[in-house]
């Protein structure tokens, strides 16, 4: 008998909340089907995009009379063609991904995000794929790998694939980025779920592999507010999750420190995500992952994204 896989972090209400809001990308899109997302071939949708001369061979039917009539010269009118989108997660699955508070664990809400977007890209008639994976001993990139398809059967074993991630080892994000940067041939929407909890340095150039690829950036770094507040107040000692010693620590002795670095931690993320132009959302544990996306998917609708300004 097959093993049963439990879906647990979908959850039918936040889908049918979350459904009307439709995922865009914001940078042109290349696919192989007829979609909803701009490309940066002409072809022939309803969005004017530019005139251009006309050459022996274009189809007469695209001709401009009006412009001949005014010019006397013969102009071809170009529109922006739709495309369906690709949208690859990248999700950490590093030791520390496996951090639990509140009842909350950090891997199983990146499960939430990542099965959500995936189910909701999906149903909207455009393609999703998976890579995630950790340090591991055979030295294998990805515990997961899901090039980006459409359809209901492959979303069927991306959510199963979703459900079966581990947390363990040290992070191998950078290495996952610049593996999936070679990987995914066409430009696509690449969404990272990480705590980020690494030596950022080389983050940056991984950051760069994906734009010199043209893909569109986003970035969910899941954080406890502990981490950031750093408010214990008796000696405690703290676990290394990828594998470290431990540590025991009087907090009154290390707290303005820790903050400190906890700024120059953040001010650095900040500053690798702006060069880098990535739609990047610093994500609290104790927030509801569907509140989450909703802002993110309404940040990139040109039409609420308007408004909101």
């Amino acid at each position: 008998m097959a093993e049963s896989i439990q879906r647990d972090f979908l959850d039918p209400v936040v889908l049918g909340r979350l459904m009307g809001l439709p995922l865009n990308s914001r940078h042109p899109m290349l696919g192989s089907v007829s979609g909803r997302h701009r490309s940066p071939v002409k072809g022939s949708a309803l969005e004017f995009a530019q005139y251009r001369k006309y050459v022996p061979g274009d189809d007469t039917r695209r001709l401009d009379w009006r412009t001949w009539g005014r010019t006397d010269r013969y102009y071809i009118k170009e529109f922006e063609a739709d495309t369906n989108l690709r949208l690859c997660f990248i999700v950490d699955t590093s030791g520390s991904m496996g951090y639990e508070t509140g009842g909350i664990n950090r891997l199983n809400y990146a499960r939430s995000i990542a099965g959500t977007l995936a189910y909701l890209t999906v149903h909207q008639g455009d393609a999703a794929g998976l890579y995630a994976g950790a340090k591991s001993e055979d030295g294998s990139t990805f515990q997961e790998e899901l090039p980006p398809k459409r359809g209901a059967l492959h979303l069927g074993v991306m959510l199963d694939l979703i459900a079966r991630l581990k947390s363990g080892g040290e992070t191998a994000l950078v290495e996952s980025i610049h593996a999936a940067a070679e990987k995914i041939p066409q430009r696509a929407m690449i969404v990272i779920v990480s705590d980020l909890l690494f030596d950022l340095d080389p983050l940056q150039e991984a950051f760069d592999h994906l734009r010199f690829r043209k893909h569109d950036i986003a970035l969910f770094h899941l954080l406890d507010r502990e981490e950031i507040d750093f408010t214990f107040d008796r000696p405690t000692r703290f676990l290394d999750l990828e594998g470290g010693p431990s540590l025991l620590a009087d907090p009154s002795l290390i707290q303005q420190k820790y903050r400190e670095a906890v700024k120059d931690y953040l001010g650095k993320v900040d500053r690798i995500v702006n060069h880098s132009v990535v739609d990047y959302h610093r994500t609290f544990l104790d927030e509801p992952y569907d509140q989450v996306l909703a802002r993110f998917l309404m940040g990139r609708n040109p039409k609420t994204a308007r408004s909101a300004r």
